[in-house]
């Protein structure tokens, strides 16, 4: 029986998806994203929905924060029941299946850090109170069927950003996911490893290389503190580039392609598969992967894809490499803004939106 590589299946699973587009549209049909987010600003109180409205253009739309701070927006802690259900089909309806559970995973983090603080955390001077409701969300605009509209979903470790036309996600970046502890090693948890996938694939990638590819795919003994962007509004490209996909054999693009999938698998369908294409439309051969630290230490690893617009850090140094920190960006579209471009150019205000969008 004809073998056919991991990766050149995946070209052809894209190929198809380009010639019949409407494929991936076969599966039942969920309730409309619009509709789903108006059904929880319903169940609001007057003074809840009020905290929960931004306008499109407020400044709380294009910035994000994965530390333990203050918030605006509504969490989990104003909810009733009813009104935490319906968040959280909100948040169901904007993410994979695997999106979905791993944020979910990473709030019940915060029990364990509640039990292993002692003392408690101080941050920017204040006490940090673990909290696993503590997560919130923002809906920027009016959310419609028809016109632009986005939402935030944040706390310490998870921030999503979404845009909206047409019940269809148009951006869902940047997106933060961390975990800490990376592996639990306390009663009552079984060794919980949130991102345990984008930790394992990677430490195999690396050790996967010869000399050569590891001299071209490490660029620091040592691994940064965290992710370069940070929590930047406008995140650049970062040299070195490191290894390119065609410097790696059969197997390690295999690997390497799976590892990719991970992150934009945490996305739902629909803006997955634009994602993919998108990097695969810019040439799959123009992705690199570099690293910098020690695999399978307490000194810290780090590495990064990056190629086209994309971007993916992650970083695990924190508490002795127990502590990781992950994010993916388009650099063309973090925060929707070349969608945003397109859209205001249309209808003749591309300047002012994108003073509006530099101010911020």
């Amino acid at each position: 029986m004809l073998q056919i590589p991991v990766y050149k299946m995946k070209k052809v699973v894209l190929l198809f998806l380009f010639i019949f587009p409407s494929f991936g549209q076969s599966q039942k049909k969920k309730e409309k994203l619009s509709a789903v987010a108006n059904t929880f600003l319903n169940t609001l109180t007057p003074e809840l929905k009020n905290a929960s409205l931004f306008d499109f253009n407020s400044a709380e739309r294009t910035q994000f924060f994965f530390v333990p701070i203050e918030r605006k927006g509504t969490s989990f802690n104003q909810f009733n029941e009813s009104q935490k259900e319906a968040a959280l089909n909100l948040l169901k309806a904007s993410l994979s299946k695997k999106g979905f559970y791993k944020s979910e995973e990473i709030r019940q983090l915060e029990k364990v850090l509640l039990k292993i603080e002692n003392p408690p955390l101080i941050f920017n001077g204040k006490k940090v109170i673990r909290d696993y409701l503590d997560y919130h969300f923002w809906i920027f605009g009016v959310p419609s069927e028809t016109k632009l509209w986005g939402w935030k979903f944040e706390g310490h470790h998870i921030s999503f950003n979404f845009i909206s036309k047409n019940n269809t996600i148009l951006s869902s970046t940047p997106s933060f996911l961390g975990a800490n502890p990376a592996i639990v090693a306390i009663e009552g948890f079984k060794k919980k490893q949130v991102l345990k996938s984008e930790m394992n694939m990677g430490t195999q990638l690396v050790s996967s290389f010869d000399t050569l590819q590891n001299n071209i795919a490490q660029f620091s003994k040592n691994a940064p503190i965290d992710i370069i962007t940070k929590n930047n509004f406008k995140a650049e490209k970062i040299n070195p580039l490191g290894i390119s996909y065609n410097e790696l054999n059969a197997s390690q693009k295999d690997l390497f392609l799976e590892l990719l999938d991970e992150y934009m698998d945490t996305y739902i369908f629909g803006f997955a598969e634009d994602l993919r294409k998108k990097v695969y439309r810019s040439g799959i051969e123009n992705l690199h992967f570099a690293y910098a630290g020690e695999i399978n230490s307490t000194k810290g690893f780090y590495y990064r894809i990056q190629g086209g617009d994309l971007l993916i850090e992650y970083d695990n140094i924190q508490n002795d490499a127990n502590h990781v920190h992950s994010v993916v960006r388009d650099l063309s579209n973090d925060w929707g803004e070349s969608i945003l471009k397109r859209h205001y150019s249309a209808r003749h205000n591309v300047n002012y939106v994108m003073k509006k969008i530099k101010s911020q």
